[in-house]
């Protein structure tokens, strides 16, 4: 009775672990701003104004935006894209992962020439996550276009554990680690590095994570600071900026815009 006692301690503890991780994104269902109910064909698609003016600013810009997911999923997590312009364009080009665009058994990379790269994302207003300019940016867009072309997952898309979409703006982040990109726990996905991969860079490039194939992992590095994962849901301490890594909340205090 003693040894079937202790055996049932692990599970117990595991389910008030998950248990407890889940009250992020049940709190913001309950007090966050996320629509449940306008059709996605209505919501809003309206620029934000955060990405430079392409006729204004001659310079190069290299930019990555995550908005909440649409519906209950917006809860749990968000979607990210890159976008990037060279010197003297008249536009962005965008690179993004589309999961129904896999369903159906294409291509689920998409890369657009847009005009203005921080619209909503179906009425979710996008957080800028990191900005580059100038000579560094220009120096970064092959490299994102390579890696963007490298990208081993593009005809697969689960939605938990990954590959999704921001597995595929992770997996650009390592290759072009000049990026710096900390994506927030709320990046559910970023984790994920394959069935056989065990190991690889943080996705900012200033240290490592081990991760189970998205479900159970650690990641310590300089810009994510400490960052445990279990089933997806990330919580830990950015002790660069001295704030909470949360499951549903994201990086708290909220963070700061570059």
């Amino acid at each position: 009775m003693q040894v079937r006692r202790r055996w049932l301690r692990w599970p117990l503890a595991l389910f008030g672990m998950v248990a407890l991780l889940l009250m992020g994104p049940i709190g913001v269902l309950a007090f966050g701003n996320i629509d449940l109910d306008s059709p996605w064909q209505r919501t809003n698609r309206d620029s934000t104004g955060q990405a430079p003016d392409p006729a204004v600013v001659r310079e190069a810009v290299v930019q990555v935006y995550g908005a909440r997911t649409v519906r209950w999923r917006g809860a749990f997590g968000i979607h990210p894209w890159i976008a990037v312009k060279r010197a003297n364009a008249d536009s962005y080009t965008t690179f993004q992962k589309i999961g129904w665009r896999a369903y159906r058994g294409g291509d689920a990379i998409v890369s657009s020439d847009v005009s203005t790269p921080d619209t909503r994302w179906f009425g979710a207003e996008p957080q800028l996550l990191v900005e580059h300019r100038g000579a560094a940016a220009e120096a970064m867009i092959d490299r994102i276009e390579a890696a963007v072309a490298r990208y081993p997952w593009g005809r697969e898309y689960r939605l938990w554990p990954g590959p999704n979409s921001n597995t595929f703006v992770a997996y650009v982040a390592r290759e072009v680690p000049e990026l710096h990109l900390d994506l927030p726990p709320t990046a559910i996905g970023k984790d994920y590095l394959g069935a056989t991969t065990l190991l690889a860079k943080a996705p900012s490039g200033t240290g490592w994570q081990v991760s189970l194939a998205g479900l159970a992992g650690l990641t310590v590095a300089r810009e994510e600071g400490l960052e445990l994962n279990l089933l997806g849901l990330g919580f830990g301490v950015d002790v660069n900026d001295a704030r909470l890594r949360l499951p549903g909340l994201g990086l708290w205090p909220a963070a700061k815009q570059p």
